[in-house]
């Protein structure tokens, strides 16, 4: 059979991880790549082993051998990108945010099903093994009925004046940074777990550090540097480090998350627990292999991941025996095999049921995003408005 030809455009933190992860299907290649410059464009893809460069992504949408697109490129670029090639009549994967807005995300969801095109968003952190176990669980009420669901994401990459990075530019990461970048991750975690959709956020938002000194070199995502060999000009940050954030699912129940990219020591820290009318449960991303499950009459219990030990639904996630943990570019894989495997098979985005987030979940997001930012700027509770999405 004919591998499925890809296309990548960005190639900074993300794109390079997208190819590993590609690269492990086997029925998918790989064949070009777009920068934002031709030069940049060759360089990578000599590096990467990938046969076409290109220094404009447009020049890659006009390519009939490229069936499906990354777009890895920042924040500000989702939207424009996105809808070029959904227009080309590309399948299309992105990265999150899908857009800057809730109204755009529902621009770009509306278009993806006008041209029938397969969309994803690259919400990997459900595709982790024990977390779709853990899906499962909650779907068996294995926990009962949900009542709480509370927890964080922490990291520690902006935790000195001195790191500096385009997310913290609104005109490139847009309007919220902790909550768009990794809040969404959150949330979208938790919807797919339990099942319900928040409705309705409560946030306060901090810029921890409001005014930061930005390296007149450049310097990557979650890389270091050494004070005494940089120049530096100072920088006002308007976008937060940190939040906390009430939120109400639609079955009444209640949560609550923190997020935070200046906690020492965290490094990529989403954590949620599930408190059931039964039992309650608890996963960590940094220890992805165990989930702890919480009893009040009988010995609590942690679960590690092994497909023995699955329910049925969860053991399509999972590939190794026990003991052989999978992590973070594991469930990435996951999330490239299911979205692969969906135009393999040839399946309707309109009809069949996606086993990956699509951009129905990516338009959600933005609305959850819209609401908490509204929410802090009038210190209320704030409904989620997904009407947008027509």
């Amino acid at each position: 059979m004919e591998k499925i030809k890809v296309g990548v455009i960005g190639t900074g933190f993300i794109g390079p991880t997208h190819i590993e992860a590609i690269r492990r299907l086997g029925f998918v290649e790989v064949v070009g790549l777009a920068e934002s410059s031709q030069e940049a464009a060759e360089q990578k893809a000599t590096e990467l082993g990938i046969p076409k460069a290109y220094g404009d992504y447009r020049e890659m949408l006009k390519d009939d051998e490229i069936q499906v697109v990354h777009n890895c490129t920042p924040n500000h670029l989702h939207f424009a990108i996105n809808k070029e090639i959904i227009l080309a009549g590309k399948h299309v994967l992105s990265e999150k945010p899908l857009a800057m807005s809730s109204e755009e995300s529902g621009e770009l969801l509306a278009l993806a099903k006008e041209h029938k095109v397969v969309h994803g968003v690259n919400f990997n952190y459900r595709q982790f093994p024990i977390v779709k176990q853990l899906a499962a669980m909650v779907k068996h009420e294995q926990l009962g009925k949900v009542n709480l669901v509370h927890g964080s994401y922490l990291q520690d990459w902006l935790l000195y004046q001195t790191d500096f990075n385009w997310r913290l530019a609104p005109e490139v990461g847009g309007k919220s940074r902790a909550i768009a970048d990794i809040g969404s991750h959150w949330c979208d975690t938790v919807q797919y777990v339990t099942g319900k959709k928040i409705v309705e956020v409560f946030a306060d938002l901090a810029t921890v550090i409001p005014v930061r000194k930005k390296s007149k070199s450049n310097v990557a995502t979650f890389g270091a540097q050494k004070d005494q060999e940089v120049e530096y000009e100072d920088v006002p940050i308007n976008t937060e480090d940190y939040a906390s954030v009430l939120v109400r699912f639609e079955d009444g129940s209640r949560g609550v998350f923190t997020v935070s990219q200046v906690s020492a020591g965290r490094k990529n820290r989403l954590s949620f627990e599930i408190n059931g009318s039964k039992s309650s449960a608890f996963w960590n991303q940094e220890e992805p292999s165990q989930l702890w499950i919480g009893h009040r009459d009988k010995p609590n219990e942690t679960l590690l991941a092994d497909p023995a030990l699955f329910l049925p639904e969860a053991k399509s996630g999972i590939h190794h025996p026990g003991g052989h943990n999978e992590g973070w570019p594991d469930a990435l894989k996951n999330g490239m095999l299911n979205f692969y495997s969906f135009i393999r098979d040839e399946k309707d985005p309109e009809c069949d049921q996606a086993n990956f987030a699509t951009f129905a979940d990516g338009h959600v997001s933005m609305c959850i995003t819209d609401a908490i930012l509204e929410s802090h700027e009038q210190q209320k509770w704030v409904k989620v408005r997904t009407e947008q999405e027509g």
